[in-house]
């Protein structure tokens, strides 16, 4: 595979992590919970991403490694690409025997996304895009709401980003929707079949890293909760919430939002 074909790359080891996972699935899995308000693993998450550890760093050994399953190693920071992984994107739903559960994977560069793949593979809904490629689902290109009203306009988030406390003249009147896998609520935005996903929670980097890419290269807006640009490979692994929607709904979207 040439050097520069990360997406490639991408796509295939999310097929690969999508084979492992739906090995697991509705098995009864080992599950642990991880403490410190992080949620559950389960030994799906820990064999997926061994995979992908070992099959993606033998590919892009100058690479470094942001996973959720993996121990930090803040060594990532100085090197110039960096993979950025949810190896299940969606733990409580695979636990629980939903079908929306994602595999989250992409290549950051001096803080951008430039390859991104989300993988659902009991759907078998493959996103993809690079800074070369525009977004594309199933190797179809796909584009993101031309929505300009936020009355009416339907939003993915959990139920606590919906109180009126949290806007500053009360909720808008949107539709409200959800999907436990921040990945695949960015990809319904990208694909155009729902008009913004928002979460004002501190978000990891790897929840959100391939989908924001997968937003921009399909016309949309992605940013955090201020408005500003996502950066990533940080320190923290974190970006200050995140906002998504088409061009015409992101900035009322995110004006409204109290504290802005």
């Amino acid at each position: 595979m040439p050097a520069n074909d990360d997406l490639a790359l991408l796509c295939d080891a999310a097929r690969a992590a999508g084979e492992i996972g739906a090995r697991y699935f509705n098995t009864d899995p080992e599950v642990w919970d991880k403490g410190d308000n992080q949620g559950p693993v389960t030994e799906a998450d820990l064999a997926i991403d061994r995979m992908l550890k070992a099959e993606l760093r033998a590919a892009r050994p100058d690479y470094g490694w942001l996973s959720e399953e993996t121990d930090d190693d803040l060594g990532r920071l100085s090197a110039q690409r960096v993979f950025i992984i949810d190896p299940i994107d969606g733990t409580r739903a695979f636990i629980a025997g939903q079908r929306s559960w994602a595999h989250s994977l992409a290549i950051a560069e001096h803080g951008k996304v430039v390859a991104a793949a989300v993988f659902l593979p009991m759907l078998e809904r493959l996103y993809a895009a690079s800074e070369r490629q525009s977004s594309q689902l199933n190797g179809s290109a796909i584009s993101a709401s031309g929505a300009s009203r936020l009355a009416g306009a339907s939003v993915l988030a959990a139920k606590p980003n919906f109180d009126d406390a949290r806007w500053k003249n009360g909720c808008p009147p949107v539709e409200r929707h959800f999907r436990p896998s921040l990945a695949y609520r960015l990809c319904l935005v990208a694909e155009g079949r729902f008009d913004a996903m928002l979460t004002m929670r501190d978000c990891w980097e790897w929840d959100i890293a391939a989908g924001a890419l997968i937003v921009n290269k399909a016309g949309g807006v992605c940013s955090d909760i201020a408005g500003r640009p996502l950066v990533f490979n940080s320190a923290k692994g974190q970006t200050g919430g995140c906002i998504a929607a088409g061009k015409n709904l992101h900035g009322l979207l995110q004006s409204g939002i109290r504290g802005n």
